[in-house]
């Protein structure tokens, strides 16, 4: 990148910045680039990871989200992000939980947010931030998780208030150019479930050999845009996913979720442009904001 840029990252819960974007993050701090990150819930329903903690879970004590809080504002100081917001607000909205479950009814549910109130806050933030770019899920969000397909809902929704000088929204309306999702590669799925079935033990993971039981942002190799080299802020991600302790166990160079699912921390991460134009060509691009647009007047 050529200028200093904003991005604006959004996710559903504590630790999904880290996991999914925590390398990119890095990257584009270090090149001095504005950076903000809106988390949708504080993560109330996630499983515990942490044996001696079982008792924060929702069923129990029902205190994991101010752990979790915690956790965040760890990771994203790891991050190097000097500004993180929670969507409406700490607690404004709380973790669906999993697909099914009854707290998907709860009237605080993420799940049930209204669609535009939503979008409205978020669309305060982009009009507020002025990003050139925004990264989010997509529409399945990711692997299918309430939340995670609400937080691509509400930012996608976002991203037209923001634009709508008829919104109800008192900053100046603005288009952001570049929106892209996160996605992995389907052939690295592959390649990684092979890597990983031989590691199982000695990780302490469970392994599904069928690459569909990694649905989490899959995509076919020709539908992603960008592949983004992080591999000179893998320190930094690295201790941004050691500060989840309640949903994930580093054992470098693999990180393990408290589901016993684990992944490689990646030297790269990928990304599906769906505003600014597809690749033209058959290789993948490096840069978030590609120098064409920068041509265009984008900065």
């Amino acid at each position: 990148m050529a200028s200093a840029s904003h991005i604006l990252l959004t996710h559903a819960h504590p630790d999904d910045e880290s996991c999914a974007t925590g390398g990119t993050i890095a990257r584009l701090v270090a090149e001095g680039h504005g950076v903000t990150v809106v988390t949708s819930t504080r993560g109330e329903q996630g499983r515990i990871a942490v044996p001696e903690l079982q008792h924060l879970h929702a069923d129990q004590d029902d205190a994991l989200g101010p752990e979790r809080a915690r956790e965040l504002s760890a990771a994203i100081t790891a991050l190097g992000v000097t500004d993180h917001r929670y969507l409406g607000g700490e607690g404004r909205y709380r973790d669906s939980g999993r697909l099914g479950i009854d707290a998907n009814d709860r009237p605080d549910a993420f799940w049930q947010a209204d669609l535009d109130e939503a979008g409205l806050l978020m669309a305060g933030i982009i009009r507020e931030t002025r990003p050139q770019v925004v990264i989010t899920y997509d529409p399945n969000g990711g692997y299918g998780h309430p939340d995670h397909i609400q937080t691509h809902r509400v930012t996608m929704r976002g991203l037209e208030l923001a634009a709508d000088p008829d919104a109800a929204l008192d900053a100046e309306a603005w288009d952001v150019p570049l929106v892209y999702w996160t996605a992995v590669p389907r052939d690295l799925i592959v390649e990684e479930l092979t890597e990983l079935a031989t590691h199982a033990d000695e990780l302490g993971l469970w392994v599904d050999p069928d690459p569909a039981a990694y649905p989490d942002g899959v995509h076919d190799d020709a539908a992603i845009d960008v592949e983004f080299d992080v591999s000179q802020h893998l320190t930094a991600k690295t201790a941004a996913l050691a500060c989840h302790r309640t949903q994930l166990t580093v054992r470098e160079p693999y990180w393990v979720l408290a589901s016993g699912r684990g992944m490689r921390i990646q030297d790269r991460e990928w990304f599906i442009r769906v505003k600014g134009g597809h690749r033209t060509g058959p290789q993948y691009e490096t840069e978030l904001l590609p120098r064409r647009a920068e041509q265009d007047g984008i900065r």
